[in-house]
């Protein structure tokens, strides 16, 4: 009997007895599946998918400060931008910032000698020390940096300040009715001469209106236009120096009235600093 005949005798006769049983011929896997293939464009399409699902999980896990703060940074960085094409603000001079709010205030004669004596035991330099810390604790006040000063203290050497302003009296003696009122100069030397004289015009102006003492115009002595601290300061701080009254004729009022004229000589070196407008004519 031919072999191919027994089998398909077998598979019929196993057919018959279990007809749902079908046996049918095994397919090895894969044999007649086709390879994909790669190519550039779907490389590209996989790079872009995968780019743009961690670029959304980056923002989705991103805490929002940081967030925020890229855009501050990248804000901060178009104003830069901005400032250097139209010109950006110049640096404020951290010293320049500082000198310009010292002030040094000289206690006429304080610390050396009693200069001029009244016949009732009061000293000017006494007086001068007394109108001196008013008008330093006036200022204090107002934020500035004021400096105490003797006549011949060592800080004057240099000192770097917006104003340097040494207070003084006139004589104790009788010299006529018209021997009343202030004087006020600067350094004849002065570097910076039209802002000696702006100085001296602020404080004539503010003092005189304050107090109601009189310019006594015609009696600046050499010892005032060259004053000792003149030309021991730095240079670029400007300096004056006010006898604020006399010892005899004005005695009363600068007595009973100190305070008041502390009010008119730091009115006067306000008036300078804040370059305020000088509006009568009180000017020396």
């Amino acid at each position: 009997m031919d072999t191919n005949d027994i089998s398909e005798e077998n598979i019929q006769s196993q057919t018959e007895e279990n007809p749902q049983k079908v046996v049918e011929p095994k397919v090895k896997a894969g044999k007649d599946k086709k390879p994909v293939e790669f190519t550039f464009w779907r490389g590209l399409q996989t790079v872009l998918v995968a780019a743009f699902i961690v670029a959304s999980l980056f923002t989705l896990w991103t805490p929002g400060s940081l967030v925020e703060s890229g855009l501050e940074a990248k804000m901060a960085q178009a104003l830069e931008s901005a400032q250097e094409l139209g010109g950006a603000a110049p640096a404020v001079d951290s010293e320049e910032e500082a000198r310009s709010n010292r002030i040094g205030i000289v206690a006429g004669h304080h610390g050396s000698d009693p200069g001029a004596v009244c016949s009732n035991g009061m000293t000017e330099a006494e007086l001068n020390l007394e109108i001196a810390t008013m008008v330093q604790k006036l200022l204090v006040d107002l934020g500035y940096e004021v400096d105490l000063l003797e006549e011949f203290d060592t800080r004057l050497t240099g000192y770097q300040g917006a104003v340097v302003l040494s207070i003084h009296l006139d004589s104790c003696e009788y010299v006529n009715d018209q021997a009343t009122g202030f004087k006020v100069t600067s350094a004849l030397s002065a570097q910076d001469v039209a802002g000696s004289q702006r100085l001296v015009a602020c404080i004539s102006d503010r003092y005189a209106n304050i107090t109601g003492l009189p310019y006594h115009a015609g009696s600046v002595t050499d010892d005032m236009t060259y004053y000792h601290a003149f030309y021991e300061i730095a240079p670029e701080t400007s300096a004056a120096i006010i006898e604020a009254g006399f010892m005899n004729m004005d005695y009363r009022f600068l007595t009973e009235n100190t305070d008041v004229v502390a009010e008119g000589i730091s009115a006067g070196i306000l008036c300078y600093i804040n370059n305020e407008t000088i509006q009568s004519n009180n000017n020396p």
